[in-house]
This record gives C-alpha cells, sequence and structure tokens, in this order.
C-alpha cells in the first residue's frame, strides 16, 4: 500500500466516525429562565352606562382676525407668526397718502371756515349794536344772523370732515386689541390689502377651552357644573375639565349643540389650540346607555404605550405574555375603545404583579 492511499483511507474513517458521532447526539432545549408573573386576565367589555362620549378640540378663549378698511400697500409687518404682542402693539401698517391729503385739506377747509366764522361774528356784534340804536333794521339783522349760523355750520361740518378722515386713517394702523400670539400671517411687506381682507390672526393662547358638540338627545342631560374626563392623547394625559358653557341653539351649527369645557390652570401647559381630544361626561339616563353596545372595549390602564403605538399583552399558547399592536377609538370614562387588534372574545391581562415583556411566562390568577 501506498503512502498517498493510506492517507487517504484514514481520513475517510476519521469522516464516517464522526458523522456517527453526529448523529447519535441529541439536542436538547434549553430550561426557561426567571419567575413566572402572576397576572390577572379579562375579555373586552362592550358597554359603558350613564356617560357621553364625544370629540372636540382645544381653541383659544378668544381669537381675532385682523383686517382694514383701507385699500393700500402694506409698507410694514412688524410681527410674525410665533410672537407674543401686548394689547395696543402696532402690528403692521399701511400705506395712507390719500388719507394724508384729505387731511390737509380738511385742515385747510377748518382754516378758511373759523376766518368766516370770525368776519361773520364781527358783522353780527356789529348789526346787533346798530339795531339797539335802531340804526339797522330787523332784516338786515336777520341777514347776517344768517350768515353767522352758516359760517358756524360750514365749521362744524369741516371739524367733523377731520374727525371722519383721522377715523379712517386709524386703519392704515394695525393694532393688536388684546394680549396674546400671532398664529397666522396672511400678508408680507408689499402686499395690497384691502377692505375686509385678514392679515393678521392673534389667540389669546393663555387662555384656552375645550369645544365639542353634542346632540339633541343629549344636551338635555348636561348642566353647567358638570364634570367631564377629557383625553388629550397628543400629550399623553387624561385631566378633569368642567362644563360652564351650553348653547341652547344649534340652528347655526348643524344640528349640534355647541358646549365648552373649562381648563384648570395647571393643566394648559403644553396644551396648543386646534389639539383634538376625547371627551366623556357622565350622565344619568336610559338615552346614553346604547352609544357603546357592540363595542371592543378594555381598562384604559390595560393599555400599553410605545412612541405613537398602542398595545396590550395577551397570554401565547406557550403560557407566555405576548405584547399585541392594537388600534384605539373613543375613550368612554376609564375604558377605551379598540378598533382592531384584539376580538371581543379574546382574552388579554388586565395587570400583572410584576414587569410584563414579551416571551416572559405568566401564571394566571383566578
Amino acid at each position: 500500500m501506498s503512502y498517498s492511499n493510506y492517507i487517504t483511507g484514514t481520513l475517510i474513517i476519521s469522516g464516517m466516525l464522526l458523522f456517527s458521532s453526529c448523529k447519535g447526539k441529541k439536542e436538547t432545549p434549553a430550561p426557561a429562565t426567571g419567575t413566572a408573573v402572576t397576572v390577572y386576565t379579562a375579555t373586552p367589555g362592550g358597554h359603558v352606562d350613564g356617560g357621553i362620549a364625544i370629540s372636540g378640540k382645544v381653541e383659544a378663549l378668544q381669537t381675532a382676525q385682523l383686517s382694514t378698511r383701507l385699500m393700500g400697500t402694506i409698507t410694514r409687518m412688524y410681527v410674525k407668526t410665533g410672537d407674543r404682542v401686548r394689547r395696543g402693539q402696532t402690528l403692521a401698517s399701511i400705506s395712507s397718502q390719500d388719507i394724508s391729503a384729505k387731511r390737509a385739506q380738511t385742515n385747510a377747509a377748518i382754516l378758511e371756515a373759523e376766518a368766516n366764522v370770525k368776519n361773520a361774528q364781527k358783522d353780527f356784534d356789529r348789526f346787533t349794536n346798530l339795531y339797539n340804536k335802531q340804526s339797522a333794521s330787523a332784516k338786515e339783522l336777520d341777514n347776517v344772523t344768517l350768515q353767522y349760523n352758516a359760517a358756524k355750520a360750514r365749521l362744524e361740518a369741516a371739524t367733523q370732515m377731520k374727525n371722519e378722515v383721522n377715523a379712517i386713517g386709524a386703519y392704515s394702523t394695525i393694532t393688536a386689541p388684546f394680549d396674546g400670539v400671532v398664529t397666522q400671517r396672511l400678508a408680507d411687506e408689499g402686499n395690497m390689502a384691502s377692505p375686509g381682507m385678514p392679515l393678521l390672526v392673534v389667540e389669546q393662547n393663555t387662555q384656552l377651552q375645550i369645544s365639542a358638540t353634542v346632540s339633541e338627545d343629549q344636551v338635555g342631560l348636561l348642566k353647567k357644573g358638570s364634570k367631564a374626563q377629557v383625553e388629550i392623547k397628543a400629550v399623553g394625559k387624561t385631566i378633569e375639565c368642567v362644563v360652564n358653557e351650553i348653547s341652547p341653539s344649534s340652528q347655526m351649527t348643524g344640528g349640534q349643540f355647541e358646549i365648552k369645557l373649562s381648563i384648570p390652570d395647571a393643566q394648559k401647559k403644553d396644551l396648543y389650540a386646534g389639539m383634538y381630544v376625547n371627551v366623556f361626561i357622565p350622565v344619568t339616563g336610559a338615552a346614553v346607555t346604547s352609544q357603546t353596545n357592540g363595542k371592543v372595549l378594555v381598562p384604559t390602564s390595560s393599555l400599553v404605550l410605545n412612541d405613537q403605538l398602542t398595545g396590550i399583552y395577551t397570554i401565547s399558547s406557550n403560557n407566555t405574555a405576548l405584547l399585541r399592536w392594537v388600534r384605539t377609538g373613543k375613550v368612554y370614562g376609564e375604558q377605551t375603545e379598540i378598533l382592531s387588534g384584539l376580538a371581543a372574545n379574546e382574552t388579554f391581562i388586565q395587570k400583572a404583579d410584576g414587569k410584563l415583556y414579551n416571551g416572559v411566562s405568566v401564571t394566571v390568577k383566578k
């Protein structure tokens, strides 16, 4: 046997022994580690008694769209969006050369009218003395008196014309009507302003409230002072508000009755006008008990928030916690509607005695 054949045979035998060794070895799964977490389970509910659930939004207590009565070019815009302003502060200026010309004309007319009044008064005084001395007739005194009164009337007309010009000229300067913030700048320097065209929007953003609407079968169940739970998803918190205004008419709001809710000062931080909210107002009455029938509802405390995602823990077939992402809807008091991701007959983990995470072993406590 050659040396090369000996080496080849040795390699073949070694490979066969290695293959047999690997084939006979069986893998055993690693044992589970960690202590099982005790959990309490539940199934979604579908009914909430005694409450009105509606949508609304945060709005400024006072909002003003500022415009002008002049037709002219915007010469200066002193503010931009986001600037805070004080009441009476100048925000914009509009070219008013024609107003300046009319003001000059009225000033000249006033000077002329004042001179005519002085001259007519001298004639009136002189003819009055002559009439008292029986040196002038009553007809002559009447004519002079009429001329004097006409001169005074022309002076008054010129003065009122100046007041009108000054009033119109005031619209060449746009000022803030109250303390607030500029939320919209709708024009720039060089643009043409026209009567009624909005230039700026100012909101009193330090004073916020919530606006919502209710149907005709719900408005009768509300009263001023009613407390409401308001969920603001944008900032991830729920606050308690109070109904302080209920509109008695729905004629201008499409058959819906508008209500206003006051926000506690301590809860206004991080809130901005335009944020959408879910409002739940606890009330008593059969008219509101059917609005959540058929909905998949779970306790809000059972939900898991992760950035923009919302999830809820369920139990897998291996008896471990399984986080499932869901899409939520309206909030009804302490319960949240599940639109997708969890069926009405599925079991979820309502609460746990320990920390939950994907794959942790759980023990269901009855």
